[in-house]
């Protein structure tokens, strides 16, 4: 059974940063994909980073140049550093691990809020 264990959400003003994390316990084995989604209120969930275990990234063109992805294969753990945040980047933010040939693992989600 894989967990992942988000946190690091809360409430920034515009401009601000965040950084998230999420730790990922159990069988993913030593290749895979960690990747972070958002929903907001209202609209589908989409794909903000991901990162696979050599390290390829790649990043919506919505938060290019704000959004840092990064990972510690040791501690099997995946960053999100969000900087000039902005009011519609507000959403929840899931943490995901795909494993080599196998399904994708959500986390229960941290919600990140932007407003003054």
């Amino acid at each position: 059974q894989v967990q992942l264990v988000e946190s690091g959400g809360g409430l920034v003003q515009p401009g601000g940063s965040l950084r998230l994390s999420c730790a990922a316990s159990g069988r993913i084995g030593d290749i895979y994909i960690m990747e972070w989604y958002r929903q907001a209120p209202g609209k589908q969930r989409e794909l903000v980073a991901s990162i696979t275990t050599s390290g390829t990234t790649n990043y919506a063109d919505s938060v290019k140049g704000r959004f840092t992805i990064s990972r510690a294969l040791i501690k099997n753990t995946v960053y999100l550093q969000m900087n000039s945040l902005k009011p519609e980047d507000t959403a929840l933010y899931y943490c995901a691990v795909v494993p080599y040939g196998e399904e994708r693992y959500w986390g229960q989600g941290t919600q990140v809020t932007v407003s003054s």
